[in-house]
C-alpha cells in the first residue's frame, strides 16, 4: 500500500490530537517529546488544530527549573461540535444531544411507544426539533448522529429485528435525504459496549452484556468493536440455552434471550401476579419485599444468565464485562448472584459489574461513533 504524505499527516494530526485529549492540557514541547515529531511539526500540526477549532490555548503553565519562556498550555475544545445520539426500542425512544466530549445538553425520553417503519422516521424529527431549539452555536455544528437499532446492523443496513420492522425499511438512506451531517445506524449492544469503553472504563478488552426486548453483548477488543463478517458478532441472546426449547424470531429454539430478558421475565411476572404491565421498577419492588415469585424469577435469570456469561469468558476472556440492565441496577444484588453461579478458574480475575453510565450507555456509545468519525480517532479514550 503507498502511504501519501496527505495520509502522513492526517495520521499525525490524529496522533497530536489523540495525545491533547488523553493528557487534559499539554505544552508543544512535550508534545513534541511524547509523539516523536519533530518541533516544527508539532507548532504547524497544533496551529491547524486550532485553525480548525479542535484545540485552544488553555493557560500559561509553569516554566522548566532552566529558565526561559514559560510554556503555553494546549486542551481539546470540547464546545468543537454537538453530536446527537438515539435509542431506538420497540417501545420506547431515549435520545442525547451532547457536545463532543460527552458533555449533556439535553436529554429525550419518550416511553410507551409504538416503534415501527412507518412511524420511525416521524419519530426521529421531532427528537430533531426538540433538540434545534436547545442547539447551542458551536464551530462545527452537528457533526453526525447516531442511531442505536435493537438488532443487526452492518454497513448501515438494519438486517434483522425481531421485535420491530424497521429491516423493511430503508432508515439510513432516508435520513441521509433530510439531513447535511453523517447518520450512522449501529447495533444497540455494540454501542452500550463502545459507551462503556469510551466513557467508563479504563480497559482495552471488555463486554457489554444488553438486557432489554433481547439480550446481546457488545465486544471491544483492544480498543476495537468487533463486529464479525455480517454484523452478528455478540448476539449471545440467539446462542442456545435449551434445544428443542422456546421458539424465537430467529428460527431458532431455546434461545438465551427467550429465558432471560427483560420483555420475557417481566411477561412471567406479569402472569404470576395479574399485573398487565411490569417494569423494571415494579420487579425490583417485589424483590426489594422478598416477594417469594420474585426473588425466583430474578434468581433464576441470575442463574441462565452466567451460562451466557461463562461462555463469553471463555471464548473472549475480557478484563471487565459489564451488565447493561434496568432490573440489575435497581437490584444490584443479582450480580452477586450471577457470579455465585461462575464457579470456574477461568472466570475468577474477570470483574463483572453493573454499568457506570445508568441509563445512558448506548446514548454515550452512539456519542463514541460519531465523535470517532469526525475526529478520526478509533481508540478514542474520554474517561
Amino acid at each position: 500500500m503507498v502511504i501519501s504524505k496527505y495520509t502522513i499527516r492526517e495520521q499525525n494530526e490524529a496522533m497530536l490530537l489523540n495525545a491533547i485529549i488523553q493528557k487534559k492540557e499539554i505544552s508543544r514541547a512535550d508534545l513534541s517529546s511524547l509523539t516523536g515529531l519533530t518541533k516544527a511539526s508539532v507548532s504547524a500540526i497544533t496551529k491547524k488544530l486550532m485553525d480548525d477549532s479542535l484545540i485552544i490555548e488553555e493557560r500559561v503553565g509553569n516554566a522548566s527549573t532552566l529558565g526561559g519562556r514559560k510554556p503555553i498550555m494546549l486542551t481539546f475544545n470540547r464546545y468543537a461540535g454537538l453530536v446527537i445520539s438515539i435509542d431506538i426500542g420497540y417501545n420506547y425512544l431515549e435520545a442525547m444531544l451532547a457536545y463532543i466530549d460527552g458533555t449533556l445538553i439535553k436529554h429525550l425520553s419518550m416511553k410507551q411507544v409504538s416503534i415501527d417503519k412507518n412511524n420511525v422516521l416521524e419519530n426521529i424529527q421531532t427528537v430533531f426539533k426538540e433538540f434545534s431549539k436547545a442547539r447551542p452555536v458551536v464551530p462545527h455544528d452537528i457533526i453526525g448522529m447516531t442511531i442505536a437499532i435493537h438488532g443487526i446492523v452492518y454497513e448501515n443496513q438494519i438486517t434483522f429485528t425481531p421485535y420491530y420492522n424497521l429491516d423493511d425499511f430503508p432508515l439510513y438512506e432516508e435520513l441521509q435525504k433530510i439531513y447535511p451531517f453523517p447518520v450512522t445506524l449501529y447495533n444497540e449492544a455494540n454501542l452500550a459496549a463502545l459507551g462503556e469503553y469510551t466513557f467508563s472504563s479504563l480497559s482495552k478488552n471488555l463486554i457489554s452484556i444488553s438486557i432489554h426486548s433481547g439480550v446481546g453483548a457488545g465486544i471491544v477488543h483492544d480498543g476495537v468493536i468487533e463486529i464479525g463478517k455480517h454484523g452478528q458478532a455478540g448476539e449471545i441472546g440467539h446462542s442456545i440455552l435449551f434445544p428443542q426449547g422456546k421458539p424465537c424470531p430467529c428460527g431458532n429454539h431455546g434461545c438465551l434471550e427467550q429465558y432471560t430478558s427483560s420483555k420475557i421475565i417481566y411477561n412471567e411476572f406479569g402472569s404470576l401476579k395479574k399485573i398487565e404491565s411490569v417494569n423494571s421498577n415494579i420487579l425490583a419492588y417485589y424483590i426489594q419485599k422478598k416477594d417469594p415469585d420474585a426473588l425466583a424469577i430474578a434468581k433464576k435469570n441470575a442463574e441462565l444468565l452466567s451460562i451466557g456469561i461463562n461462555n463469553l469468558i471463555m471464548l473472549y476472556d475480557p478484563d471487565v464485562i459489564v451488565i447493561n440492565s434496568s432490573l440489575y441496577r435497581f437490584v444490584p444484588e443479582m450480580v452477586d448472584w450471577v457470579k455465585e453461579h461462575l464457579a470456574s478458574s477461568f472466570s475468577k480475575d474477570v470483574i463483572i459489574r453493573n454499568t457506570f453510565l445508568q441509563n445512558m450507555a448506548i446514548l454515550y456509545g452512539g456519542l463514541a461513533v460519531s465523535t470517532q468519525k469526525f475526529l478520526n480517532i478509533q481508540e478514542l479514550k474520554l474517561v
